[in-house]
């Protein structure tokens, strides 16, 4: 039999459909063209591989650097989410970045491998509500919703942990430091975004908030995206974090 009649023949001609649909938005499964869905379902390989090697979840721009120019990111991981809906291990969404977490109805298998962790004092617990709500905000401004003093050691602790970290410099004299959450806070949480907390009425039903909570009281709405540096906030500069102990002093000759 000669080598004609044993190749294989595709079903679609290259130049069938416009280059755009390489790239079109539609999940894999509603993409009616052969060539677009083999190149989707190559770049969602891709991002599985990216995904599992990392120790860290990935971020959709560090996946867009890697995955093939004109790949839609967001359409990919959402195929990818939906191939390990049903699997012991499950895509999930931490912030901006992407990572695999064990299946939450199975997270009793881990039990025996789950590192014993020191637990948060009250004050430190509260001191983290306060931040992950209100941020960004300074230690004076956790004070005067705590009605107490915040020790230097409670922050130090959240620090260590990395659910909380120096944001910026409130435009205010002394210029204090502001402080926000973290995409491990998020991670540790299950939260997809910060604006994820629960809100009174969860509180509530949940017994973490007393029904006879004053008319006026209300949870403050985090903000959208808790990167963005506020109006009234300047950036960490280099000499800030040397004064804060964060970067070794560079030095300079003589």
């Amino acid at each position: 039999m000669s080598e004609r009649a044993n190749a294989s023949v595709l079903p679609f001609k290259v130049g069938d459909e416009p280059e755009e649909a390489l790239f079109s938005e539609e999940p894999v499964e509603q993409v009616q063209n052969p060539a677009e869905r083999l190149h989707l379902a190559e770049a969602v390989r891709m991002a599985e591989a990216i995904v599992f090697a990392s120790a860290e979840p990935v971020s959709e721009k560090q996946l867009a650097a890697r995955l093939p120019d004109g790949i839609n990111v967001a359409v990919a991981m959402a195929e990818l989410q939906q191939i390990y809906a049903r699997r012991g291990v499950n895509l999930v969404r931490v912030g901006e970045a992407w990572a695999f977490r064990t299946a939450g109805d199975l997270a009793f298998l881990m039990s025996r491998d789950t590192v014993q962790q020191r637990k948060l004092s009250r004050a430190a617990l509260e001191v983290l509500a306060i931040i992950a709500y209100h941020q960004p905000v300074t230690r004076a401004e956790i004070e005067d919703i705590r009605g107490v003093e915040t020790s230097k050691g409670t922050l130090d602790t959240l620090l260590e942990t990395e659910w909380v970290r120096m944001r910026g410099r409130r435009r205010t004299p002394g210029r204090p430091v502001t402080y926000g959450t973290t995409d491990t806070f998020l991670d540790h949480f299950a939260l997809e975004e910060i604006r994820d907390l629960p809100g009174m009425e969860e509180l509530k039903g949940a017994g973490l908030l007393s029904g006879r909570m004053p008319s006026n009281f209300s949870i403050p709405q985090p903000p959208a995206d808790p990167d963005a540096l506020t109006d009234d906030e300047d950036a960490l500069t280099d000499i800030d974090l040397e004064e804060l102990g964060l970067l070794t002093p560079r030095v300079t000759e003589d």
